[in-house]
């Protein structure tokens, strides 16, 4: 791997750490890897309110079916 790869790497690496810790500042309950899923499929075109308002409709329906007894 060259140095500027490694670079490259680096500093993605950082910013990951650094949008992460904000995303717990804010509550937003993403863990690592699903906030560097959604970092990518912005990165790739995907609307960022589109993507916020599927993942709170997720939250959602994980709330409602965790809380119905079985």
């Amino acid at each position: 791997m060259s140095t500027k790869e490694s670079e490259r790497i680096s500093s993605a690496q950082q910013t990951l750490d650094i949008l992460h810790e904000i995303s717990q500042l804010l509550n937003t309950r993403l863990d690592k890897e699903t906030l560097a899923t959604c970092v990518g499929m912005i990165e790739s075109g995907v609307n960022p309110e589109a993507l916020a308002a599927v993942i709170q409709e997720l939250w959602r329906e994980n709330a409602l079916l965790t809380s119905v007894p079985r």
